[in-house]
């Protein structure tokens, strides 16, 4: 299956908190979204793998993936390295994405400077004809693919972006998406330890943000992107 734009998050719901109005739109417009998650989350605080699963697998239908994957990599101790670039690879061929979205360059949580490194290390490794990779249990090797953009979601901190997209009108669907994994975020009835994402102001914190990055491009709400390269456009109409 080939997909247009393939997310990657180094937890589940990495990819809901950080681009998960874009791809509800994209899905609107008519584009095959796919996701994969690097770990299942299992060293999270609250709640467990399993129930991240579950949680993941809901957060997926509300946002219509076409797919979603997990590569079991141990949370909190994957490593860039050549057997956990190659698992990405297998992802990146498998699904021939033309846009990856991945981790924020740099982030609170190691995990999201480490993904981001490894996926955007990855795409460019697929492209090369002499890496040879194939699935378990297939006899067929896979076509070398490099995706034509890698995008960064920006995450905990607030790293300037690249560029923003218009979000308006999505965000209720991301932050039903968000509401998904229940057992991670701000509930008062929780008898679970508090984190830095259960809090109140968290929560609130993932509306007011769309909203300030919209505000600067004159529109209600947007989700801000770092790009690898120059972003190019055909025209000035092009810009909002």
């Amino acid at each position: 299956m080939k997909l247009d734009i393939l997310a990657f998050g180094a937890h589940p719901d990495d990819v809901e908190l950080g681009s998960g109005a874009t791809i509800a739109k994209e899905v609107a417009n008519g584009k095959k979204v796919g996701i994969v998650d690097l770990t299942r989350g299992e060293l999270g605080t609250r709640g467990n793998a399993e129930l991240r699963d579950l949680e993941a697998a809901k957060a997926a239908k509300i946002l219509g993936v076409v797919v979603r994957e997990n590569l079991e990599f141990a949370d909190g101790f994957f490593s860039n390295d050549k057997g956990h670039q190659l698992a990405v690879i297998r992802m990146l061929r498998k699904y021939r994405p033309e846009i990856v979205l991945c981790n924020a360059i740099h982030d609170r949580h190691i995990d999201h400077g480490k993904g981001s490194d490894l996926v955007s290390d990855a795409c460019f490794l697929s492209g090369l004809v002499k890496i040879d990779t194939k699935f378990d249990g297939e006899d067929s090797w896979q076509a070398p693919w490099r995706p034509k953009h890698v995008y960064h979601y920006i995450q905990w901190k607030n790293i300037t972006p690249d560029f923003v997209v218009d979000v308006t009108g999505f965000m209720d669907k991301k932050k039903e998406a968000i509401v998904a994994y229940s057992s991670q975020f701000f509930d008062p009835k929780s008898k679970e330890p508090e984190t830095p994402i259960s809090s109140k102001n968290f929560t609130e914190s993932i509306d007011y943000r769309a909203k300030d990055l919209g505000r600067l491009i004159g529109v209600a709400y947007a989700e801000g992107f770092t790009a690898e390269r120059f972003v190019g456009i055909n025209t000035l109409d092009d810009l909002i």
